[in-house]
């Protein structure tokens, strides 16, 4: 995927209110984004999809949400004081920071081979060579002070949702009745003291994720891990990424943090200037290593009775964890298309287009008077009350009708319902596909039942 495209996507969606750099007014933030309303609607639509597919769908997922402040002991224990550094280097040229590895997997794919010693590797930003620092290891947590003075007790912002998940394991197999083969499903925030260029959204300590921890019998492990490697494939391809962009890897077995046995990632390839591919989701088998972890650094049992072989054992878990910010980066990448679209002048005229799935588009339908007419207004904005009460609808009455099937296209409304002068006399109105343009005439009264069978729970 070329440089271009991604900064024609970045460009769309500043310009049409997916995100904005955070602060933009004091010159904006390099490492935040903050979203705007199609993007709030778009994530939000994301997330619906990932809890219906993980959680609401199985009889063995039910959900959790954690704090996402935790003390000292809870990172401690998970070994993520140690887990969560970057090495990182300065460029004396540019002064910019960035991770070494980054820049090392860079010169690896153009170069074909590794790099022999850091001085053979080029900035990024610049271009120099053998002017970077001296490799440095910074702690990837960001620290939290509460408000008790002389407290000794440390704070972080968590980095993953899985501490929250393993503390609560007990709480929530008891409270919810379940026993192994089950999961506990998260979504939030996480934060991470990262630094170094990315693209667009990529480019932040703030990202969202969305985790399932699936406690399974030790033994079984390899055969779940496969699975949710298969289904969490799956999900990508129906939502709109195609297998070709997609890629999976195995994490070699040096490269593994302590607590996991095997990772297999699930990857984008982006194409782009700083990345060729991006992890969508790693999906982890952790074994035993975190509850047995928190059992020992706080005494309670996080082990389960197996009643039917009368023994105890601690679970093994199986981590399928998804980039939330990353996922919705490759959908608006993988979305964006342009191609032609016929004008009022006999021509065509270059559209531009983000083919979403009708599922996780923003606004679903778009109501549209053919112009500012007393009669045509009431009727249109009574039809996008009526349908507003099941889809996000847009209103929109302003410019040409031609100009404003362009703005839908652009933003990835799936419909575009045109109320007409044709609707005083026969009480219908035209809906417009926005893949192919066609259009169709149908009754007022059996517009909401036409979208119903078209528009797919959100």
């Amino acid at each position: 995927m070329p440089a271009d495209r991604i900064a024609a996507v970045a460009s769309l969606a500043h310009r049409r209110g997916f995100a904005f750099p955070s602060g933009e007014v004091y010159g904006g933030q390099p490492v935040a984004w903050d979203y705007g309303p199609l993007g709030v609607e778009l994530k939000e639509h994301v997330r619906r999809q990932w809890w219906r597919t993980v959680v609401q769908h199985r009889d063995d997922v039910v959900g959790l949400d954690a704090a996402v402040i935790q003390a000292r002991p809870v990172f401690t224990a998970s070994d993520l004081l140690d887990t969560y550094t970057q090495t990182r280097v300065r460029c004396r040229a540019c002064d910019l920071t960035q991770p070494l590895d980054r820049i090392v997997e860079a010169f690896t794919v153009r170069r074909e081979q590794p790099a022999a010693a850091l001085a053979e590797l080029a900035c990024p930003s610049c271009g120099s060579r053998g002017s970077f620092t001296d490799p440095q290891r910074v702690s990837g947590l960001l620290e939290v002070s509460p408000d008790r003075p002389g407290s000794p007790d440390r704070y972080y912002l968590r980095p993953e949702a899985a501490p929250g998940t393993f503390v609560n394991f007990a709480n929530v197999m008891i409270a919810a009745r379940k026993k192994p083969p089950f999961g506990i499903a998260q979504v939030g925030r996480v934060f991470r003291n990262v630094v170094g260029p990315g693209e667009f959204l990529l480019r932040s300590h703030e990202r969202e994720r969305m985790e399932l921890e699936y406690f399974v019998e030790p033994g079984s492990d390899d055969d779940w891990l496969e699975y949710w490697a298969q289904q969490r494939w799956d999900w990508y391809v129906d939502l709109g990424l195609a297998p070709q962009q997609l890629r999976r890897t195995e994490v070699p077995l040096a490269g593994l943090p302590q607590h996991a046995k095997r990772i297999v990632e699930i990857e984008f390839r982006l194409g782009g200037a700083y990345q060729e591919f991006v992890v969508l989701e790693g999906i982890t088998n952790r074994a035993d290593y975190d509850l047995t972890a928190h059992a020992k650094h706080s005494g309670a049992d996080l082990s389960y009775f197996d009643q039917d072989r009368g023994e105890r054992w601690v679970p093994y878990a199986i981590e399928p964890a998804a980039d939330l910010t990353a996922t919705v980066f490759a959908l608006l990448l993988a979305a964006y298309d342009e191609d032609e679209a016929p004008n009022t002048k006999g021509g065509v005229d270059k559209r531009t287009v983000l083919r979403l799935d009708p599922r996780i588009a923003p606004v679903k339908v778009a109501v549209l008077p053919l112009s500012r007419n007393a009669d045509l207004s009431p009727k249109a904005r009574d039809l996008g009350a009526a349908l507003r009460r099941r889809w996000m609808v847009e209103f929109d009455d302003s410019q040409a009708i031609g100009r404003r099937y362009r703005r839908q296209d652009e933003i990835g409304t799936p419909y575009c319902v045109t109320v007409d002068f044709e609707t005083l006399t026969d009480d219908a109105v035209t809906v417009r596909d926005r893949d192919t343009m066609a259009q169709q005439r149908v009754s007022l009264d059996q517009v909401e039942r036409y979208l119903l069978e078209r528009l797919p729970p959100s």
